[in-house]
């Protein structure tokens, strides 16, 4: 039988015996080293390709070097505010969580001041970026700024704070389009009109889908804390079965945009590749129970780079569309 159905007792034990995984620890170093980890700056890394596959599905030929230099400077100050703003926000339950202790703010490695002034700066070169970029990206900055800074408070209101991350990223794509083509746009309406939105609403449900799975070394403590998610509410196996049905929902999304976007056999094989790594997560946690969780978490950092690569060459080659073959 496999290692998620051993019973709720066993589950657990399984999920106390994870819980000292945490991908947001830091060990003692640099202030400096302290506050890129509290950033979590691979992460805005981890999102560049989104951004970029959204503005090159919008608008290839409106692209060029100022536009890829202002949505990196655009991106990493979003995701430095919201990953400062969210460690600030969380730092009670990070506290009280053993999980996560050794968090930088929580040990002292970063300041509460170093922490704020994180978001001031971030905020602030997000805003710039998106004013030197175009009327339309200004418009749109403060609606995806608040989505971005709600996210920490999600979890105290709902128990769906997974699909309120998913949305966080899959504006990523978003952004991404409106940075390419707001210059050219006739009207907000027309800018909302080209934006790649299969592509978002994959990006989300996957990005979804993996947040639920993680949050289940959580789900003790979020339910002695009073906090929301899918485990918490549903149990282990309900957040599974969560999981993966926004995975699969998330796989047909990506391969049907392969032909609504004419996209081409890169692009295509990239998709595929990334749906069996996607696939690949819920065989090892099938397989191995929770205790493979940190290693199934990992391989979406693969997948979103495959993914957003994949469209990116595709475009830039040129490669015919799968429709005219």
């Amino acid at each position: 039988m496999a290692p998620e159905f051993r019973g709720v007792y066993g589950a657990e034990l399984m999920v106390q015996r994870s819980s000292g995984w945490d991908p947001g620890r830091v060990s003692r170093g640099s202030r400096l080293h302290a506050v890129m980890r509290l950033v979590r700056i691979e992460h805005t890394l981890f999102s560049l390709p989104f951004a970029y596959a959204g503005a090159v599905l919008a608008c290839l030929e409106c692209i060029d070097a100022r536009v890829v230099v202002l949505i990196a400077l655009a991106l990493l100050g979003l995701r430095t505010a919201a990953m400062a703003y969210n460690n600030i926000a969380d730092l009670d339950i990070d506290r009280a969580n053993p999980r996560t202790r050794n968090r930088p703010l929580v040990t002292g490695a970063v300041s509460l001041r170093d922490a704020w002034a994180a978001v001031v700066v971030g905020s602030v070169l997000y805003f710039v970026s998106a004013a030197l970029l175009n009327r339309y990206a200004l418009m749109l900055a403060p609606l995806l700024w608040l989505m971005a800074m709600a996210y920490p408070h999600a979890k105290r209101l709902h128990w769906l704070p997974h699909l309120h991350l998913g949305l966080v990223l899959g504006t990523v794509v978003l952004g991404g389009a409106v940075a390419a083509y707001g210059a050219q746009a006739s009207s907000l309406a027309d800018v909302l009109a080209r934006a790649p939105w299969l592509y978002v609403a994959a990006v989300s449900l996957w990005v979804a889908g993996f947040d639920t799975f993680y949050a289940i070394l959580d789900m003790e403590f979020d339910r002695r804390m009073n906090l929301g998610s899918i485990p918490a509410r549903l149990g282990l196996r309900g957040a599974l079965w969560a999981s993966r049905l926004m995975h699969a929902a998330s796989i047909v999304l990506l391969l049907a945009s392969v032909p609504v976007y004419g996209l081409g056999l890169v692009a295509l094989a990239s998709m595929i590749l990334a749906s069996l790594l996607i696939l690949y997560q819920h065989v090892l946690l099938a397989r191995h129970g929770l205790e493979a969780i940190p290693r199934a978490f990992n391989i979406n950092l693969a997948v979103g780079i495959i993914v957003g690569v994949g469209i990116i060459v595709d475009r830039l080659a040129a490669f015919p569309p799968l429709t005219s073959l």
